[in-house]
């Protein structure tokens, strides 16, 4: 009998409702599946910020800083990996969940539905700006001086991107889009490469400078340095999605689901660790403090726009453009599914086709509204870097202790505290940081109306 209930499973207790939902409803996940998944969500456009960083910090600071970062963050991902199952009988399927098991059905809701929906719903919508943006500097390349006398406003592009992404999004689950995180991560990877390995070949620009970028006063200078240190807080994301990518993965008493997942989590963070730190010290090298806000792809087009080829120039924002295109997909599905669970919570049935596609395309067009709406929300970087940065670095901490129950006053006990009470500080530091360099730099908010 024990063998038995070995090989069925953990006993654990199924809601039937889980089978009719987009992040439950296909547990064939496998090793693979979570190594393109996280490394489709844990390296994007943010990474390309990087340099805008350093050009604050320095080279020492800018350094150290990341590799700081890289480590804390890859060990609050194994907590949220090991706590997946921490509960015998029970699957925290999802970050909110694991939230109120650890805080408390209100409270956990309360800390945590915010930064999971920023970093879904906001992180879905600045994948529009910077797709279709990217798409009409792609356009613009391509079609040179042939261009006709009227092109495609951004706002059409931005359209033409979304257009795009409701497509793509009409796969059923997030097993389904195990192909599009494959494309996804193939092309964050070589375009990552491409981007740096292009800006280092090229020669630098003259009066450039490798020294902290001075502010008015000290005071200000403190300021940039939080805005800076939340610029690379922001470039590490994907643990929102941790919970749901290990949800789609059977899990048995022999075989628990961490043990693929966390194989699969380090192989895609050996390769985001692959991408971050050249595109950081590669962009620092090339353009130094004359780094433009934009980041990487902004600095490539002003500065080697007429140095490197057109040809090599538009594949990079091809792939710029399918990666936002496939990371879209993986960001999304937390919010399909909140939708869908929703409508089968009240109807007590699944989603026909017709309900599913008409939330996804609902969805798609709320986000193109909101992007058109709120055409400055890629210069928030800082700021939501911030905002959203207990997710990643505070609550896992607290999580472990609330849940795991270390022995009290012991090692394991203190690090965790300490690093979660750490991460909250930091938030509320490069907030203050990233709304201090919004209003120092002037920034307009142009409401309705994108560049």
């Amino acid at each position: 009998m024990k063998g038995y209930l070995e090989e069925v499973g953990h006993l654990t207790k199924l809601n039937p409702q889980d089978a009719w939902l987009p992040i439950t409803e296909s547990r064939n996940g496998n090793a693979h599946y979570a190594a393109f998944h996280n490394l489709n969500a844990g390296v994007g456009f943010q990474a390309l910020l990087l340099p805008v960083a350093f050009a604050f910090l320095g080279w020492s600071w800018g350094i150290l800083s990341l590799t700081i970062a890289y480590c804390w963050q890859l060990y609050t991902l194994w907590i949220l990996v090991q706590l997946h199952e921490a509960v015998p009988g029970k699957r925290y399927n999802r970050y909110v969940e694991l939230a109120q098991a650890a805080f408390g059905e209100r409270l956990g809701v309360w800390l945590a539905l915010f930064p999971t929906v920023y970093l879904s719903a906001g992180t879905a919508t600045t994948l529009i700006l910077l797709g279709g943006e990217t798409m009409k500097m792609f356009f613009q390349i391509v079609c040179g001086p042939l261009c006709s006398s009227n092109p495609l406003t951004t706002v059409e592009w931005y359209l033409v991107f979304t257009s795009l992404c409701i497509v793509l999004s009409q796969l059923p689950n997030l097993n389904s889009i195990a192909g599009l995180s494959l494309i996804g991560a193939i092309t964050a990877v070589t375009y990552s490469t491409m981007v740096w390995v292009l800006s280092v070949s090229q020669p630098r620009p003259p009066n450039i400078s490798y020294e902290p970028l001075s502010s008015a006063s000290p005071a200000a200078t403190v300021f940039s340095v939080m805005n800076a240190l939340g610029i690379i807080a922001f470039a590490f994301r994907g643990h929102n999605l941790a919970m749901e990518i290990q949800a789609t993965m059977p899990s048995t008493f022999k075989h628990p689901a961490h043990v693929p997942m966390w194989r699969g989590a380090k192989v895609a963070y050996l390769f985001i660790a692959m991408c971050l730190f050249p595109v950081a010290i590669g962009g620092f090298w090339a353009y130094g403090n004359l780094m433009p806000s934009g980041g990487m792809l902004r600095a490539l087009f002003q500065f080697h726009s007429h140095d490197i080829s057109r040809g090599l120039l538009a594949v990079t924002f091809l792939l710029v453009v399918f990666n936002c295109l496939s990371s879209f997909q993986i960001y999304s599905m937390p919010v399909f599914d909140s939708f869908e669970a929703s409508y089968t919570s009240r109807t007590n049935r699944p989603c026909s086709i017709w309900v599913r596609s008409g939330f996804r395309v609902f969805y798609g067009f709320v986000s193109f509204f909101i992007g058109v709406a709120l055409p400055f929300l890629s210069s928030l970087a800082g700021l939501l870097g911030g905002l959203t940065l207990p997710v990643t670095f505070a609550y896992p901490c607290f999580m472990w202790v609330l849940i795991k129950k270390p022995t009290k006053y012991s090692f394991n006990w203190y690090f965790n505290w300490i690093l979660g009470w750490l991460g909250v500080a930091f938030s509320l530091a490069f907030s203050i940081g990233g709304l201090w360099s919004i209003v120092n730099s002037g920034l307009k908010l142009k409401f309705f109306k994108p560049s």
